[in-house]
This record gives C-alpha cells, sequence and structure tokens, in this order.
C-alpha cells in the first residue's frame, strides 16, 4: 500500500527515471554484448560527470589497437597504432637490430676506394714518381676514416639496451593511455549508437580477426624494415618495372598527338574567342586614358564599397601609376577579366544546371577536383600543346586554376534555399523561370558572389605563373626579380598585384560585407 504523503508527481518521476535507467542497462547490454555489468558500471561513471572521467580497461590496454579496432573505434586504433610501432621498432631495434649497418655500408664503400688508392701507391712506388706522397696521404686518411666510421659503428652498437628500454617505455605509457581513455571512448560511441542504430556494435568475430592481421602486419613489417635496414629489398622499394613507365608515356605522347591533329579547329575557334574578350578588355584597360580608369574604379569602388574603400583604391592606382607598373597593371586586369569572365559565363550556368542534377554534380565533381588539386605545371602543359604560348594560353590555364569555385558555390547557394520559400512561391503560381530569376537566384546570390570573388582571387593567384608562358603583366616583373635576385623589384610588383586584388575584392563583396 502506498504512503498517503508521497507526491504523486515524484512517484511519477521517480518510476520514470527508473524505466530509463532500466532501459539505458538494456542498450548498454546489446551494445558491448561482452562483459556487460562492467561496461555498466563504467558507463554510469562516465555519464555522471560532465569531464573527463578516467576509467581502467584491461582489455584494452593489453590488446591496444586490436581491441580499438576491433570496436570501431579507428580514429583511436590509427594513433595508437603508430606509438605501438614506434615502440616495437624500437626494441625490435635495441635488442635484435644491426644499428651499425649504415656504418658498415659505408666502410665497405671506402675500402673499395681505398684499395683501389693503395694499388696505385704502390705502383707509384716502384716507379718512384712525384706522387707518392699525395697517394700515402690519401691512404691514410682514407684509413683514419675508416677506423672512426668503425667506432661511431661500435658506440651505435653499444646503444641497443637505451634503444630497447625507451622502446619499452613509450609501450607501457601507450598501454597504459589506452587503458584509461578506452571506456571513455567507448561511451561516447555508445551515445552515437543510441541515436543512430547503423553505428557499428559489439565486437563480431570477423573484425576482431581483421584487426589483428592488419595491425600485426604493419607492426611487423615495421620492425622488419627498422631493425634489418637494406635486407629485404621488397620493403624499401615498390615493386615496378621502367617499361610500364616507358609505356604509359608514349600512351600519353600518342593520345596528345592525336588530339592536337583532329582538334585544331576546335582550338582555333576557343583562342578567337579569348582574342575577341581579351582585345576587347585590352582596348579598355591599356589604351584607355589613365584620368578615366581611375576615375571609373574610384567611383564603381564608392557606390559598391563606401567612401573610404575609394579614396584607398585612389591610393593604391596612385602607387601602381608612380613606380611605373600602370601598363603592365591594366595588362593583369585585362587578361585577369578575360579568364574571370569566361569562367564566370560558363560557370554560374553550369551550377545552376547541376545544382538540380545529383547525378550530372556528381559526374562533374572529380572533374572540378582535378582542376584544382593538379599542379599548375602540370595542366600547362597540354595547354601549351593545344595552344601554344602566349596570352590565350595563359587565359585558358587561368580559367583551369580559378574556374571552379563558382560553380561550386552556386550549386551550394542554389541548394540552400529552403524548399518551403520554393513551395510557397509555387503554390501562388509561380512559373520555372519566375521561380529562378525571383527566388532562386536571389536567395543564393551571396554564395554565388563568393563564387566569383574565390574565381577572381585564383585568377589572380596565377598571374606569375602565366608569365611563364608568354603572359605579359605584373607577373613578368616578379618572374624577372626571381630570375635576378631583384628583391625590391620582386616586392614593389607583388604589392600591386595585392592592391589589384584588393581593389577586386571590395567591388565584388564590398557592398555586402
Amino acid at each position: 500500500m502506498k504512503d498517503p504523503n508521497l507526491n504523486p508527481l515524484e512517484d511519477t518521476e521517480s518510476e520514470a527515471a527508473l524505466a530509463y535507467a532500466e532501459e539505458r542497462r538494456e542498450n548498454i547490454r546489446t551494445f558491448v554484448r561482452t562483459n556487460p555489468d562492467y561496461y555498466i558500471r563504467n558507463f554510469d561513471r562516465i555519464g555522471a560527470s560532465a569531464r573527463f572521467t578516467p576509467t581502467f580497461n584491461l582489455m584494452a590496454g593489453l590488446f591496444g589497437p586490436i581491441w580499438f579496432g576491433a570496436r570501431g573505434l579507428w580514429s583511436w586504433a590509427l594513433p595508437f597504432l603508430i606509438l605501438e610501432a614506434l615502440a616495437f621498432v624500437q626494441i625490435a631495434r635495441g635488442l635484435f637490430g644491426d644499428l651499425g649497418a649504415d656504418a658498415m655500408a659505408r666502410i665497405a664503400s671506402i675500402e673499395g676506394t681505398l684499395e683501389l688508392r693503395r694499388q696505385q701507391l704502390a705502383a707509384a712506388i716502384e716507379s718512384n714518381s712525384d706522387k707518392v706522397d699525395v697517394y700515402r696521404r690519401t691512404v691514410e686518411s682514407l684509413e683514419a676514416n675508416i677506423g672512426g666510421i668503425r667506432a661511431e659503428a661500435e658506440a651505435l652498437a653499444a646503444e641497443g639496451p637505451t634503444i630497447a628500454l625507451t622502446g619499452l617505455a613509450i609501450l607501457l605509457v601507450a598501454k597504459a593511455v589506452q587503458s584509461i581513455v578506452a571506456n571513455w571512448a567507448l561511451e561516447a560511441r555508445f551515445s552515437d549508437w543510441q541515436s543512430d542504430r547503423s553505428v557499428r556494435s559489439g565486437m563480431p568475430v570477423a573484425h576482431i580477426v581483421f584487426s589483428a592481421i592488419f595491425m600485426g602486419l604493419i607492426v611487423a613489417t615495421a620492425m622488419v624494415h627498422y631493425s634489418f635496414p637494406g635486407r629485404f629489398a621488397l620493403l624499401g622499394t615498390f615493386p615496378t618495372d621502367p617499361d610500364i613507365r616507358l609505356t604509359s608515356i608514349s600512351g600519353v605522347e600518342s593520345f596528345f598527338n592525336w588530339a592536337v591533329l583532329n582538334g585544331d579547329a576546335l582550338f582555333d575557334a576557343i583562342t578567337y574567342v579569348i582574342r575577341l574578350v581579351l582585345d576587347a578588355l585590352e582596348l579598355v584597360f591599356v589604351s584607355t586614358p589613365w584620368i578615366v580608369i581611375v576615375a571609373l574604379i574610384a567611383l564603381l569602388t564608392w557606390l559598391t564599397a563606401g567612401v573610404r574603400m575609394a579614396i584607398w583604391s585612389g591610393a593604391f592606382l596612385a602607387y601602381m601609376g608612380l613606380l611605373g607598373f600602370w601598363e603592365k597593371a591594366m595588362t593583369t586586369l585585362a587578361l585577369l577579366g578575360t579568364a574571370a569572365c569566361l569562367s564566370i559565363l560558363i560557370g554560374i550556368p553550369l551550377g545552376m544546371f547541376a545544382a538540380r542534377r545529383p547525378r550530372f554534380y556528381a559526374a562533374i565533381q572529380p572533374i572540378m577536383d582535378f582542376m584544382q588539386t593538379m599542379p599548375a605545371f602540370v595542366f600547362m602543359i597540354p595547354v601549351i600543346a593545344f595552344f601554344g604560348t602566349g596570352k590565350p594560353a595563359a587565359v585558358v590555364t587561368t580559367m583551369i586554376f580559378g574556374g571552379t569555385p563558382v560553380v561550386r558555390l552556386t550549386v551550394l547557394g542554389l541548394r540552400g534555399v529552403p524548399e518551403s520559400v520554393r513551395e510557397a512561391a509555387i503554390s501562388f503560381g509561380a512559373t520555372k523561370w519566375y521561380l529562378l530569376t525571383r527566388v532562386d537566384l536571389p536567395l543564393a546570390s551571396p554564395s554565388i558572389r563568393a563564387g566569383i570573388n574565390q574565381t577572381i582571387m585564383l585568377s589572380l593567384a596565377m598571374v606569375v605563373v602565366a608569365s611563364l608562358i608568354g603572359a605579359k603583366g605584373l607577373g613578368e616583373d616578379v618572374l624577372e626579380a626571381l630570375q635576378y635576385a631583384n628583391v625590391g623589384q620582386g616586392i614593389l610588383a607583388g604589392f600591386s598585384i595585392l592592391f589589384c586584388a584588393m581593389i577586386l575584392d571590395r567591388i565584388v563583396q564590398g557592398g555586402r560585407r
């Protein structure tokens, strides 16, 4: 019979707490599957505090990375594997390793030279040559070197016990740390498992076997390689055949020769389009009086970024003009403008098309990753093969390097438009064109502007590299400064490139900061 003085609300809360505790225990049993009472007790201790609560897990300490890998804690297993591999390597080197192997290899190399010099000395003595003293000093020097290296090898061999003890100390510390953090890491994974049952639980036999084999192979290979350097060639050198590389080179060259011969019309058309835009921008920036250009840039900066930035833009332009960089700066802006305009004209429509087509975007993502990660000097090689050297090739190289951000950020912006807003517009009878121009693009415009800004900035980063293939402008001054170690010219031209970047950045992004 219940106590009449007991508060019904407290009774309900107590029953709910007991039910929750029992459910948590059942979940822990399901999750760990082995030794559940131990984990229930330790998980309760860990969960009762918001701070790190140290506990001791003997099995985790004994089996180390194998235990963490079997539990699915690979983010912990790999760092501990590196530590334990280092410890075992030090122990094996100290107890069984040939610590003087490198020194003995050097002695063997010197002994071959010494034998040759001894023969030369004997011949010189026999012929009563003037070089007897020279050969004798050489032989004595080599013998002294061999003695010093042999003493070094003996000293290294004597350090074996110290190296082994150091490895043992590292191993013990790693084992202790693993024992202390194991339950804490597993409890965090248990919390993830409660909200997402796809997270792996328990210790399946297959995972234990895989973890043990993987860790064992890594540690054993490292121990053998570092303990007996040079003994097993397979561990030091990747097995390959020079014919594979030569055949691959020949295949790539054949492909590019075929592309150059059969794509002449396409490359000529691309060069013609680039020339049209480039000549028009060079006419605007280079041929127009400097007063007009300064006034237009200052006005545009004032309208987008405010009066203060307009004053700074005027100061930056004055810097370029007073130091004699005006014409080259305008040539750089024309080259950059051509690459950026073409990248934007291609990138934004491509991003709009890919935003609602996941399969298409998944197909072009590897291509964009290649364009961004491949070093510029590598993709300059086919560009030169297709377009030769000069400004069109520089524009294409700049587009390859800087054209991907506008596509990525256009896709990101359009996919970030709330579906509720789009559905509301559709429910009011919005057409696809109205939905795109009045809903999607305005809401995605901050991301699209950021993409345009990043494309311009990355294009400016190619100014110096593009000068290697015939592009004129400020990059030419920086390249010349690098060739002749002209520090002053390089720094001043570099600041001009920086100021161009700052002006363009404020014009594109200034009004929306």
